[in-house]
Order: structure tokens, then sequence, then C-alpha cells
């Protein structure tokens, strides 16, 4: 055992976090309750974990000198999201103690290094090519068939920066339209997914991993619309869902928490669609319906603390609160169910599709669950879910 894996933060001591959105509000609130202190490093003033941290140190994401001033003030850092700049987490990895590291950020940083990560330790990943051409992008239509997906190497999130190619005529106004990005890009074959899964797991330097029960996820307008666990999937997917993520962890040698997307196919194949190191929305579930939530979790394994028990406690679907949303959950605050835990992130403005909160509900099963969703009237089709 190295002295990393050794290295304990322990209560009291000081937490810096490279980013300020609503997962580090949410990282920040459960370690805050374990004793920690928390620094925030954000480009927007009073952001959503600057509300919750002692301290937040308004800067961009790839400022150098400002990433100094949080290690100063830190005794671990960490990432709360992956768009923060990998280089500055590699300056940091050098002068502070970021157990995470900048490696796994630079991989998931990526589509085309993310696949060729995945794809070489075994797990499946859908067929992919590299385009950098209008004539690679038509030479990988011809290998992979239509329909298929090109997105940019790097950024987009929530469906953006990605085209679902279903006919060759849409071929040079998808390029061009892409292309703008100024980044690679990687065309996959369309995997005809019956269903859309998630796991969250989670390792400290200590090498000691855990998995949360696999979450069933239900998109609209590709962005994450319902998280519903118990899955609705036989135990035999769920053994092999869970199992990946284990082998995706000790493989890329994670460090705190990664989410592992999933694509079910119909004759029950699994292959992974994207990865995410940290904190994930389908894992919200886990505040109220499990014995540690995902952001204690991620506290105490950055901070090299034994893991805590990720058992189910309750059938929960977690249901979005989109920015068209929120004036409606607000206005029928009396008509939520007793078993429906509200939570919001203190986002200064209310956007459409732009995520200002979710809403964790607890039911004996998930149908019922689903069903008092449905009964508010504020998400116009998640009944659809129950058929």
């Amino acid at each position: 055992m190295t002295t990393k894996d050794r290295k304990q933060i322990k209560p009291g001591s000081t937490l810096g976090i490279l980013g300020g959105g609503q997962l580090g509000r949410m990282i920040a609130l459960a370690g805050r309750a374990m004793g920690y202190r928390f620094v925030t490093m954000d480009p927007t003033a009073d952001a959503p974990c600057g509300q919750t941290a002692d301290r937040q140190i308004v800067a961009s994401y790839d400022d150098v000198e400002a990433a100094m001033q949080l290690a100063s003030v830190s005794d671990v850092i960490s990432y709360e999201f992956e768009n923060v700049d990998a280089q500055v987490a590699e300056v940091l990895e050098s002068r502070a103690y970021v157990p995470q590291g900048s490696r796994l950020l630079r991989i998931t940083q990526n589509r085309i290094r993310e696949k060729t990560a995945i794809r070489e330790i075994g797990i499946p990943v859908a067929p992919f090519c590299v385009v950098n051409s209008l004539e690679d992008l038509q030479n990988a239509v011809r290998e992979l068939g239509l329909p298929a997906v090109m997105k940019t190497a790097t950024g987009g999130y929530d469906g953006k920066g990605q085209w679902v190619l279903r006919s060759e005529a849409e071929l040079t106004e998808a390029y061009e339209t892409l292309s703008k990005a100024g980044t690679e890009l990687i065309v996959e074959q369309f995997v005809p997914f019956q269903m859309e899964l998630s796991v969250i797991a989670a390792r400290n330097p200590a090498g000691e991993l855990a998995v949360f029960p696999v979450s069933e996820n239900i998109h609209q307008e590709n962005i994450l619309h319902l998280s519903i666990v118990p899955a609705r999937i036989s135990a035999e997917v769920a053994a092999r869902a869970e199992e990946i993520a284990r082998t995706i962890v000790e493989k890329l040698d994670v460090v705190g928490l990664i989410a592992v997307e999933l694509f079910l196919t119909e004759d029950g194949q699994l292959y992974v669609n994207e990865l995410a190191p940290r904190p994930h929305n389908s894992g919200h579930f886990t505040m109220d319906a499990c014995v540690t939530s995902q952001f204690e979790q991620h506290v105490r394994a950055v901070c090299n603390l034994p893991l805590g028990s990720t058992e189910l406690l309750s059938s929960v679907v977690m249901v979005n609160i989109l920015g068209e949303h929120l004036q409606p959950v607000i206005d029928q605050i009396d008509k939520l169910p007793r078993t429906a835990k509200l939570h919001l992130y203190g986002k200064a403005e209310s956007k459409a599709k732009r995520k200002m909160g979710h809403i964790n509900v607890l039911a004996p099963t998930v149908e019922e669950a689903l069903t008092l969703i449905d009964e508010l009237k504020i998400w116009t089709n998640t009944s659809e879910v129950l058929s």
C-alpha cells in the first residue's frame, strides 16, 4: 500500500471543488454534515456550490493562478463535472492532493479517447469512426450504415453537439453544422436500444469499491426526465451492468465516483454509451432512497474513508425539474406527495430546459411512484412510462 493509499482526509479538513454547479452544491451539503469545510472555484458569482461552501473563488476554469489559490486553502481537491480544464487539474495534481487525478478527466472529456479506452478493456461500445472531413463522414456511413449518430468529440451535453443521421441527403448539412465546433467528430453506429440504464460506482485510493443499484433512465428531448429504481430489468442484466461498472472502475483506476451510462438492446446486450467521472444526475435518487447518497460517497471516496452502504431502502423515481417546471412545482408544493423529497439548486435564472432541481418520490413500488408524479400534471407524458 502506497502513502497515497494510506492518506486519509479527516472531518474538519477543507475540500476544494473545481466547478460550482449543483453537483458541487450537493457534495458540499453532504460533506458539511460530516464536518468538512469547502472552497469552490467557478466563474459565476454566487454559484449553487458557492452558496453552500465556506468560500467561492470567482475565476474561469482555466485560470491557473486561481487554481493555485484554491490549492493553498484546500487539503484535497476534487472536480464536480468533467468540463473543467484538464490542464489545470494536471497542474494541481503536481502541486496539491488531487486523488481523482487528471488522466480520467482527459479520457472522458473526449468521446474518441473515451470509447477507445472502454473498447481496449474489453467492454462493448457501439462501432464508431473518427471523422475529419465530409469524405470521412461519407465513408463512415458506408461502413456503419444508417441511422448513425455524429457527435463532436469534445463538449456538448443533454443532446447538444450531436446529429442523428437518417439519410445520405443530410450528410453535408450535418457535417458543416457540427464541424463549426472546431473539434474532431465521431460517428457511431446507432444502437436500437430497448432501455437506457446507468450505474454509479465509487472507489477510494485504498482500492475499496462500491456500486449503487442500477437506474433505468427515461429521456425527453435528450435531457434526463426520470430515473427509476429498481430498474425494470432482470436480475441477470442488473448483475452484468454492475460488473461492467466494476471492471471500468478497476481497469481505469478510478478514484471518487463514476457514472456508467448503458444501452440495453432487445436481445439483452449491454453497450456503454458514456462515462462521467463524478456524481451524476441519474444518481440523485440515492439522496433519499439509499443508506448512503452518491454525494456522501464521493466525499468518502476522495477522502479515503471507508465507503458507505449502497443498500436501497425504498423504490424511488427521480424526476428532473427544468426551468419550465419550476413555477408549477412551487405553485403545487402543497400537492406534492408526502413521500416526495424536493431538491432545488439555487440557480439565479430559470430557463427552459435548464435543470433547476429534482424530486425524489419514494413509494412501495416504482409504478406507484410514477402514478404519483403523473397525478401532478406538471410533466405531460410521464404516464406513458407505465405502459
